[in-house]
């Protein structure tokens, strides 16, 4: 039989257009108590089609936010996230964490609930 270890622990994954703009949505979200911990990873090199149906590809420079959550606080943090992210379709979408250090996970959830 399959073991259920599934968490209430998500990532969120955040594309910004600079470090500056990371900081600012991760310090938001931090003061608003709607996760634990950031991670910002400056230099990405996305490729992607864009705008919408035009069948090009653009390519670009972009930073990754990385922030560390429960399942309870996406639809408010996604609701934060499109108040003041500057682009018009912000990537941002949530990845289970099937696994977890149970003080790592203690420390989440007593921050956020």
């Amino acid at each position: 039989a399959k073991i259920d270890n599934m968490t209430d622990m998500i990532l969120v994954y955040i594309t910004c257009e600079s470090v500056e703009q990371a900081k600012k949505i991760g310090w938001h979200l931090l003061e608003k108590r709607l996760c634990t911990c950031v991670n910002i990873f400056p230099n990405m090199h996305p490729m992607f089609w864009w705008p919408p149906k035009a069948n090009k590809i653009d390519k670009s420079a972009e930073v990754v936010l990385i922030v560390k959550t429960l399942e309870s606080k996406y639809q408010a943090l996604e609701d934060e996230i499109h108040k003041i992210h500057t682009y018009e379709t912000p990537c941002v979408f949530a990845i289970p964490v099937t696994h977890v250090a149970k003080k790592y996970h203690d420390w989440i959830k007593g921050e956020l609930e």
